[in-house]
Formats: structure tokens, C-alpha cells, sequence
């Protein structure tokens, strides 16, 4: 399966993409049956979401459309979460990657260390 998939209120929602090559999100989006404002909604939160994670994305967020189409508002704060969440969770992932090889560095010291001091 080539997307995460999310409930939220009522919609069935393929955001994150797992791997390369696959479809974009917002083909997917389309070819399950989603309404294209759903998706024009789901693509500028997913690119804000990223942009509130760290991202050098620009900030989208059509206000009098979010406000007046319900579709654009649910597609805006569902793409979001979802964008937002996921970058969060790539960056703790490589933050802890980087602590379990400092930790392995710290170990190979100590032993080192504790091998150096115990010889005449």
C-alpha cells in the first residue's frame, strides 16, 4: 500500500506517503472519489503543515475559502495534521538515531578506556 491512511470526521483521507514512486497524494485523493476542493484544501494544509514542522515550505491558507467551503476547510486541516505529524515524527526518528550512536561512541570509549587502565 503506497499511503498511510487517517479517519477523520467521517472522511477516509491517503496522506503520508511510504514510498517512492508511487502516486501523489493528491492523484490518490482523486481517484479514491475525493472532490477536487477537498484536495486543493488537503495539498495547501499538508505544505503548511510541513512549514509549521520546521519546513521551508510557504505557509497556504485560503481564509475566505476556508471559512465558506466546508470541503476546502476539512481537506485544509486534515492535510495539516497529517503533514505536520508525520515531518515531527521523521525528525524525532533521525534525533534518535543520532542519541543511539552516541551512546554506542560513549560505550566503545568506556571499554577503551577500562581496557587501557587495567593493563601494566
Amino acid at each position: 500500500m503506497c499511503v498511510l491512511a487517517l479517519r477523520r470526521t467521517g472522511f477516509l483521507v491517503f496522506g503520508i506517503l511510504l514510498l517512492g514512486g508511487c502516486q501523489s497524494t493528491s492523484q490518490q485523493l482523486l481517484a479514491e472519489g475525493y472532490p477536487a476542493v477537498f484536495v486543493e484544501g488537503f495539498e495547501a494544509g499538508c505544505q503548511s503543515g510541513l512549514q509549521a514542522a520546521g519546513g521551508l515550505q510557504r505557509f497556504r491558507k485560503d481564509v475566505p475559502r476556508y471559512l465558506a467551503v466546508p470541503e476546502y476547510a476539512v481537506g485544509w486541516d486534515d492535510g495539516f495534521r497529517q503533514c505536520q505529524a508525520g515531518r515531527e515524527y521523521e525528525q524525532r526518528r533521525a534525533l534518535r538515531g543520532d542519541d543511539e550512536r552516541d551512546q554506542a561512541w560513549r560505550e566503545h570509549v568506556d571499554q577503551a578506556m577500562g581496557r587501557a587502565l587495567r593493563r601494566p
